[in-house]
């Protein structure tokens, strides 16, 4: 017989209520509406700089992986949901203060937009493509006649939707390390980062990669920033709060928190990505993977973490 000795009722397995709901599908969700949000506003923000012919990877190829990012995610979405009958109540129940509410109108107009832009481009990318019908082809020029206001609420929409999958975890108040105005904008930077890997990756033109990898750079050392002072926030708030920090300082997320997303998912790819800008050979691949595992366990991490956390009563 195991003898055990309570010496306070907080000791004692699951005295305290926490949430275990959100599983993989979540963090998976996050990771690809992030990605496709990166991908979207970069395409829209090199057509209304007018830099559509020197940068053809971000502006039409990156974003065919957009759309796709976008269906699976929902895709996960969906099969998170206990009761998959009725999420079309989410449209029918308007609530300004639910985020979710906000995410799943978001979602509704950008994944469109998305495969828009990609449909006005499918004819300059394969060559041989024809739409067999002539309403599709007045449609095809109306879209390209008005491609750059089109940009503008496409880049709107991206930034909202970066936004959100941060703001989602933060409107749980009763989650200590949720509850943080710092996780929208982190989820923006991190998202935006991961759609520029994704568009290094995909892209063949050097001059190309060279300027992504550039703009990159800003977007990993505002991430590391936001995350130097997420972390400063708590260490300087309640006890609740240094007790969500004290997961990645000494916890169980210390070495999965700091080696997979901040080394090898932030400082390893900067390094590299700095070393390819100075004219060393780098393999275009590499960085580019770095990132985008970082932000998938940023994300699992984060989800995982923020579950176990809880007031003290």
């Amino acid at each position: 017989m195991k003898e055990e000795l309570f010496v306070s009722g907080r000791n004692i397995p699951n005295i305290d209520p926490f949430l275990k709901i959100w599983h993989w599908q979540i963090p998976l969700y996050l990771f690809l509406g992030g990605l496709a949000a990166g991908i979207l506003f970069f395409a829209g923000y090199f057509v209304v700089r007018g830099k559509e012919k020197e940068m053809q990877t971000a502006v039409k190829w990156a974003p065919l992986l957009a759309p796709i990012a976008l269906v699976l995610g929902l895709g996960a979405l969906f099969w998170d949901l206990k009761h998959k009958l009725y999420f079309w109540q989410l449209y029918t129940t308007i609530r300004l203060e639910s985020p979710m509410g906000w995410g799943a109108w978001t979602l509704m107009i950008i994944t469109p937009l998305s495969l828009i832009w990609v449909a006005s481009y499918m004819k300059e990318i394969f060559p041989w493509w024809d739409w067999k019908f002539k309403l599709l082809d007045k449609f095809e020029a109306f879209v390209i006649k008005y491609r750059v206001p089109l940009a503008w609420v496409m880049m709107i929409y991206a930034i909202i939707l970066g936004v959100y999958t941060g703001i989602l975890l933060s409107a749980f108040n009763a989650r200590p390390l949720w509850n943080t105005s710092i996780l929208g904008p982190l989820f923006l930077v991190s998202g935006f980062s991961t759609g520029l890997a994704a568009t290094i990756w995909m892209s063949k033109d050097a001059a190309e990669r060279k300027v992504l990898s550039q703009i990159d750079l800003v977007f990993i050392f505002v991430e590391i920033f936001l995350i130097i002072h997420l972390f400063m926030g708590f260490l300087a708030g309640s006890e609740t709060s240094i007790e969500a920090a004290n997961l990645f300082l000494g916890g169980p997320f210390t070495v999965s928190f700091w080696v997979f997303v901040v080394l090898l998912g932030l400082v390893f790819p900067a390094v590299l990505e700095t070393l390819e800008i100075w004219g060393f050979h780098v393999p275009k691949w590499l960085p580019a993977v770095l990132i985008l595992f970082g932000g998938l366990m940023f994300r699992f991490i984060m989800v995982e973490a923020g579950q176990i956390t809880r007031y003290l009563y």
